[in-house]
């Protein structure tokens, strides 16, 4: 036994260097795209967050085929595309060797343009075949989107041409018909299905990494209605990389007594927004974020008139920002919501530079502009005006 021992252990250290000899150090992602001109700038963006990361690898297409090489602390999502282009591939990531194959075309519109993929296959990358499995519920309600919206086209098409002719009247008319009705519950139902399916799928990837990711992949904006959510996860989940990143965002760090960062926003005339202007002659201003899709935003305004009603006169001002992607929506939420006080639309840098993460998200400044207190409820500012 004593001769054999050294054997064994050279043949142990043999085929541990042969493993990691086979292992790559980190992740060789080759891809080819057929279409594509010689010289295209190829992109490797981080992709799975809240953020517009910016690129973390660029390289050179030639006959199509261009390649990423790099290393992950643990797996990533990041989207393969052409520099300066919308559109393009998602791939999730780890130390592999990744091959993505696929179709492409570049289109254009509204002054855009956008990278275009058809029969894409990713191949290597057990983590990414993971992915697709645990998001393969969105595709069964992209579905289901598109069908009650087709059914609705008639009706919504109707509206739209009464409310571009500013037939207020018809709009009204228009909205009690049976067919409308209909569409409304159609959306209602749609809505609530998305919000339960999307809850059952965190809810069963709470123990490991995949339970944050999949909150930041099925929300947009998160509300404090997700900060129990989080709290379900394990030690595990909370620690993971997009763990981080849902804590930072439903938790955000304290801003008071410090100026107000950057504002950056226009009115409905596209007046630029001025916060000096703003606060000056009031003792408090309260700077509330929202969104037109947001329910708890829209649900928090007649309270908002209320404490504005009862404490304008005393030197409170109020200003709302909207963080909505199109200026549409805010602007036909705005004139439902009727409010009296300045109301402005995000022009893409305010919110980040506030640190806005969930909304509704309301601060308290004083009449020189220093945050008085940050990420606060309503009953938090009128006990804090009392």
């Amino acid at each position: 036994m004593t001769l054999f021992r050294p054997v064994v252990v050279t043949l142990l250290i043999l085929y541990t260097a042969i493993a990691i000899a086979k292992s790559p150090p980190g992740y060789n992602i080759q891809g080819k795209f057929s279409g594509l001109p010689n010289g295209t700038v190829m992109e490797l963006i981080p992709s799975g967050t809240h953020e517009q990361e910016k690129a973390l690898a660029s390289t050179i297409a030639k006959d199509g085929k261009f390649s990423f090489k790099g290393k992950v602390e643990s797996p990533r999502l990041f989207n393969i595309t052409i520099k300066g282009h919308f559109g393009g591939c998602e791939v999730m990531v780890s130390n592999t060797n990744i091959y993505v194959t696929a179709k492409s075309s570049i289109n254009e519109r509204d002054r855009s343009k956008f990278l275009a993929l058809t029969e894409v296959k990713v191949t290597g990358s057990p983590v990414h075949e993971e992915y697709l499995k645990k998001i393969a519920y969105r595709s069964m309600l992209d579905k289901e989107y598109q069908d009650f919206k087709k059914r609705g086209t008639e009706i919504i098409d109707k509206i739209n041409a009464a409310q571009k002719e500013g037939d207020t009247v018809k709009v009204a008319a228009l909205r009690k018909t049976p067919a409308y009705k209909a569409y409304d519950a159609d959306q209602t139902a749609f809505f609530s299905k998305v919000r339960m399916s999307s809850a059952e799928t965190i809810k069963a990837n709470k123990d490991s990494w995949w339970g944050p990711f999949l909150m930041l992949n099925a929300y947009s904006y998160f509300t404090p209605e997700e900060k129990p959510v989080f709290e379900s996860f394990s030690k595990a989940a909370k620690e993971s990389y997009y763990g981080q990143i849902v804590k930072a965002e439903l938790f955000p760090k304290e801003l008071a007594g410090a100026p107000a960062p950057l504002f950056s926003a226009i009115t409905n005339d596209k007046a630029e927004a001025n916060l000096a202007m703003l606060t000056k002659g009031h003792k408090y201003t309260l700077v509330d974020f929202w969104a037109s899709w947001c329910v708890p935003c829209r649900k928090s305004i007649p309270a908002l008139k209320r404490l504005y009603n009862e404490f304008n006169s005393k030197g409170l001002q109020i200003v709302s920002i909207s963080i909505d992607k199109k200026e549409a929506d805010w602007l036909k939420a705005e004139k439902e919501e009727q409010f009296t006080w300045p109301s402005f639309l995000d022009k893409g840098t305010t919110a980040n530079a506030w640190l806005i993460r969930t909304i509704p998200a309301m601060f308290l400044l004083d009449e020189s502009g220093k945050i008085v207190v940050s990420n606060v409820s309503l009953e938090q500012v009128r006990e804090k005006l009392k």
